[in-house]
């Protein structure tokens, strides 16, 4: 059975433009323009540093939790719980992707 982390490493990797790292905290980060889109701690959550606007959207939408140890900054967590929070997830990840792609 695939891993959610692989799952999303698959699909962020198939993204022209997209590396993947090892994190300075541990996990796999993900990056764009030498920026990165966000990082997976395994695949029981991830944490992406959006604008505070779209951060606050995005609790307030429940598509997001505020960031487990830096809750009043513009980064968020994301729990993986289940195949459909895989799919969220990418879904969070394309909104970085399409956010940096902006910034070449």
């Amino acid at each position: 059975m695939t891993s959610a982390l692989e799952k999303v490493k698959n699909e962020l990797l198939s993204w022209p433009g997209v590396k993947s790292k090892s994190h300075r905290f541990g996990g796999t980060e993900f990056d764009l323009n030498g920026r990165e889109m966000g990082h997976m701690h395994g695949s029981s959550w991830a944490d992406l540093p959006f604008p505070m606007d779209m951060r606050k959207d995005l609790v307030e939408k429940g598509m997001a939790s505020p960031h487990h140890i830096l809750p009043n900054s513009g980064w968020v967590t994301f729990h993986i719980r289940s195949e459909e929070d895989v799919e969220t997830l990418i879904r969070l990840f394309k909104m970085q992707y399409e956010r940096l792609g902006d910034k070449k």
